[in-house]
């Protein structure tokens, strides 16, 4: 497996591996890592679709991109992924998966056209003293010191960033700024999180700071990410001949290891109740989801709490068996042993009538039953003491929606404090008190919440005790890589494989690793994308750098004639222009 990047290799089609026909492939888990590495063993290393299997614990596909209905309590959605142009691996993917929606189209191109006639950009990022404006006007608000601290950690290797915590390599100033709370909510960042894993994201999305304040970055599918990208592949998979085999929970896998060679020889599970398993020769595939952010998920109702599980979690259980067999197979507890510092909560409200609408309306400054971006991302209350933020995405969210309702997907960082309304913790709440403390801080009259949330909505508690446990701090080794050193036959795929320069909670890097799986385990000639390069981009870096400082020019502090002939100077060769282009010195 190797990198590559422009069109000649995206457009080559490889050939067919030597030896496929032969092989077979077994997939635990039905995330979009297994879904994407099955699809790229058929496309790109046209192995029969016969010869897939997929075992998943769980009654349907999709592992974290979900959004269902469930009866009596209402639609869920735990979360949601934001996308991008540069998600190399995902759009190679979906250009190859049909559109359910239109016809003659794949997913990409349904998507692309989508985000083209509708763009998506926020009118209203922050608010505060119950729905006002908190006029951030879309600045990051650094200060020198501040700016200091992230150029610092954008520059310092990443070995030295191992095993530390955000706190420990920002400032407060930083950590007060504008700039810290688009980022923390945006992508649900604690202090206590790693600095390795925020130094990632910096050099990954350095492209996209200027648009991270009014969230212009962004891209976002039709509906659900279940229904507008886990369906079209799930259904593109089964008319390929992909078996799936539902309810059926993987306990172990056993190894051969030796010195120069590792190889997975069976797996073992319970279906149906009954234990089984299969073993597994040198051409039989073993791909394994390891670790889940969704594991131990619970729902609660409009009436009940979700409750915080902190019992037996077999992604996680599976994982630890796996790792006590070889030191190359990852430390699980680094990640999953932390309940506090990785749980929150969210909630999915659908409103009832068009009372709430009006107060979503009034925020984001669009219709929400247009069909067209509403919120176009988060909008963060900035002094809520949940530090809760909200969405409404295009609607309806779901296709089985009626019109006349509004699907809202509410979070908190803070699940563990009072509210502002609700006088308790919101993971002790009800969908009911939930929705009593985002009404507030939308502005609803207090006399008038209490019966908007009891009759205009219905709200669906999510708790996770494991969504943000990627991002502990941690070091080199505690992830195995996608295909270990000296395997033959295995992988690992998901959030808690690695795999190189790219970064965690984002659907391109499970699709990244199950292409290098694939690609790697099949011999397949073609390169897999790299990432996109905006880290080596100058053009980038000093565009970068301008917006981070809220477009603020560089007036250099030399005499006027010396400024003068220092801006000449600067004219004529290329680094100058660039500096002046990106308005990085101001011209004299």
């Amino acid at each position: 497996m190797y990198y590559s990047s422009g069109n000649y290799e995206a457009f080559a089609r490889p050939r067919k591996p030597e030896g496929v026909d032969d092989k077979s492939a077994w997939f635990v888990g039905s995330g979009l890592a297994s879904l994407a590495g099955a699809a790229f063993m058929i496309r790109d290393g046209r192995m029969a679709g016969n010869r897939i299997t997929i075992l998943e614990r769980l009654k349907l596909p999709g592992g974290a991109l979900d959004g269902i209905k469930e009866p009596k309590k209402g639609f869920v959605i735990r979360g949601g992924r934001e996308m991008e142009d540069h998600f190399e691996c995902l759009w190679d993917l979906f250009r190859s998966v049909p559109s359910l929606e239109v016809d003659d189209a794949s997913v990409l191109d349904e998507f692309y056209w989508l985000n083209k006639d509708d763009p998506n950009y926020s009118l209203q990022r922050v608010t505060e003293k119950r729905g006002q404006d908190a006029h951030t006007d879309f600045e990051f608000d650094m200060s020198s010191k501040a700016q200091k601290d992230i150029t610092k950690v954008f520059l310092t290797p990443r070995e030295e960033l191992e095993n530390k915590r955000i706190d420990e390599v920002f400032g407060r100033e930083f950590l007060d700024s504008n700039f810290w709370l688009y980022w923390r909510t945006m992508f649900a960042f604690e202090e206590w999180h790693s600095a390795l894993e925020i130094k990632l994201y910096l050099h990954r999305f350095i492209h996209h700071i200027r648009g991270l304040p009014d969230l212009s970055t962004l891209k976002f599918t039709k509906y659900n990410q279940y229904e507008s990208l886990v369906l079209p592949l799930y259904t593109w998979l089964l008319d390929q001949g992909v078996n799936f085999r539902f309810d059926t929970e993987v306990t172990d896998i056993d190894f051969e290891i030796t010195s120069e060679r590792k190889q997975a020889t069976r797996i073992h599970w319970i279906s149906d109740g009954a234990e089984g398993g299969v073993d597994l020769g040198l051409d039989d595939l073993v791909l394994t989801t390891i670790g889940s952010l969704t594991e131990n998920s619970n729902n609660g109702d409009h009436h009940t709490p979700a409750r915080l599980d902190e019992g037996p979690a077999p992604a996680w259980d599976l994982w630890r068996r796996i790792a006590e067999k070889d030191p190359a197979f990852g430390r699980p507890d680094v990640f999953g042993a932390h309940i506090p510092e990785t749980k929150w909560e969210s909630a999915t409200v659908t409103t009832l009538d068009e009372r709430i609408p009006e107060y979503i309306q009034k925020i984001c400054k669009r219709d929400p039953f247009s069909g067209r971006v509403v919120t176009g991302g988060i909008v963060t209350a900035r002094d809520s003491k949940w530090l809760m933020s909200w969405t409404v995405n295009r609607q309806p969210h779901f296709k089985q929606q009626p019109k006349d309702q509004i699907v809202v997907w509410v979070y908190s960082l803070f699940v563990d404090v009072p509210g502002d309304y609700v006088k308790k913790p919101m993971q002790e709440c009800t969908g009911e008190e939930i929705t009593q403390e985002w009404l507030y801080h939308m502005g609803v009259p207090i006399g008038d919440i209490p019966e908007l949330a009891a009759n205009a909505a219905k709200t669906v508690p999510v708790m996770m005790p494991y969504v943000t446990s990627f991002f502990m701090p941690r070091q080199a080794g505690d992830r195995p890589d996608v295909v270990p050193e000296g395997a033959v036959n295995f992988a690992f795929l998901g959030q808690f494989a690695e795999t190189t320069r790219d970064c965690i909670f984002t659907t391109e890097y499970s699709v990244r690793t199950g292409m290098e799986a694939a690609y790697e385990l099949l011999g397949i000639e073609r390169g897999v994308p790299e990432v996109f390069g905006s880290t080596y981009d100058i053009r980038k870096l000093l565009q970068a750098t301008y917006f981070l400082n809220d477009k603020k020019e560089e007036n250099v502090p030399l005499p006027k004639l010396m400024r003068r002939r220092l801006s000449k100077k600067l004219d004529e060769n290329e680094i100058g222009q660039l500096l002046h282009e990106y308005h990085i010195l101001t011209r004299e």
